[in-house]
């Protein structure tokens, strides 16, 4: 299914726009009760001062085309999930299946991070950091926030990483909550990140289905 989603997003972009629209309308109905009672004890529970995180609305567009834009464009070669001008951002966090988090340092926006949720209750995740507050302890919160919404809202917490992109192969090299579930076309894997109760028997099987 995971396939057939990222083909039709990348080849067919007016059927994956009438998928966006009743995706939202579904997750509106069914799921965002829950979003909304999730959320605030996990921003609680999981941010870490100095830094503070909340969800971003239309008037964060300007902050969030901002730091998109001050980035180096290598930073931005695997990080594509929506379009980054004005107009694409304000369709994005009109969204209600597009949950869009900041990270921030007092008023200033220094890191994006978000979950696209989709009916099958699978979501997929991803990060964006400014290049002058990496290695500070941003990204683990980042992955607190959006594992935990994810699980406790009962979806899977999924993404597609490029085995090229060396920086995030790094990264999650050593995070005990990732899964590597199959490979896909163009050098990049899905991925799954489940409690640590689940990964060991998650990674079995996926070492398993690689052998045959």
């Amino acid at each position: 299914m995971e396939r057939i989603l990222i083909f039709i997003k990348h080849h067919f972009g007016i059927v994956w726009k009438i998928i966006e629209w009743g995706n939202g309308l579904i997750f509106s109905m069914f799921y965002k009760s829950r979003m909304e009672k999730v959320l605030p004890a996990v921003f609680q529970e999981f941010a870490i001062p100095p830094f503070s995180y909340r969800r971003l609305d239309v008037s964060d567009s300007e902050s969030l085309h901002e730091l998109i834009k001050s980035q180096e464009v290598f930073d931005l070669e695997y990080f594509r999930p929506h379009g980054f001008d004005i107009k694409s951002l304000h369709k994005q966090l009109k969204n209600h299946a597009f949950l869009m988090i900041g990270a921030f340092d007092g008023e200033k926006l220094v890191g994006y991070f978000f979950l696209r949720f989709f009916a099958n209750m699978k979501c997929f995740v991803g990060r964006l950091i400014d290049k002058s507050y990496r290695g500070q302890g941003i990204g683990l919160v980042m992955n607190n926030i959006m594992y935990e919404t994810a699980w406790r809202m009962g979806f899977r917490c999924l993404s597609t990483i490029s085995k090229n992109n060396n920086a995030i192969m790094r990264a999650h090299a050593k995070n005990p909550a990732m899964v590597v579930l199959k490979e896909l076309q163009n050098d990049y894997l899905l991925v799954e990140f489940v409690r640590e109760a689940q990964s060991s028997g998650l990674r079995a099987q996926s070492e398993e289905e690689s052998i045959k």
